[in-house]
């Protein structure tokens, strides 16, 4: 018998083929998505379950009256069915704190950049 898969209720994200035990997993456990989803390169997956994503968006200098390119860094969690690795382009959803730092999901993998690393 296949094991249950929940739908995570956002457009555009189809569950993985693989399969986990993961309590942590918004497919395979009780973790639910809610507010934020953003996209962005895993520049780093050395940790345990844990990969980091960094986000380059634009900021407003009102002063200058131009935009400045800005960059973040978010710890997101990754389930083993996703499995994410460094560079690449990936879809995280905003979740209840799991640790001290890591308050996101990674949904999907939506593409590889170019060169490996995003950066």
């Amino acid at each position: 018998m296949p094991a249950k898969v929940k739908n995570v209720g956002i457009p555009g994200v189809q569950p993985p083929e693989r399969t986990c035990d993961d309590p942590n997993c918004p497919f395979h456990g009780t973790l639910r998505v809610r507010g934020l989803t953003l996209r962005g390169v895993v520049v780093s997956a050395k940790m345990q379950k844990t990969v980091v994503v960094a986000r380059d968006y634009l900021h407003y200098n009102r002063k200058y009256m131009r935009y400045e390119r800005r960059r973040s860094k978010i710890h997101a969690h990754n389930p083993p069915c996703i499995n994410a690795k460094e560079g690449d382009i990936v879809l995280i959803g905003e979740t209840r704190p799991i640790s001290k730092t890591v308050a996101f999901v990674v949904l999907a993998v939506l593409g590889r950049v170019e060169g490996g690393k995003g950066g």
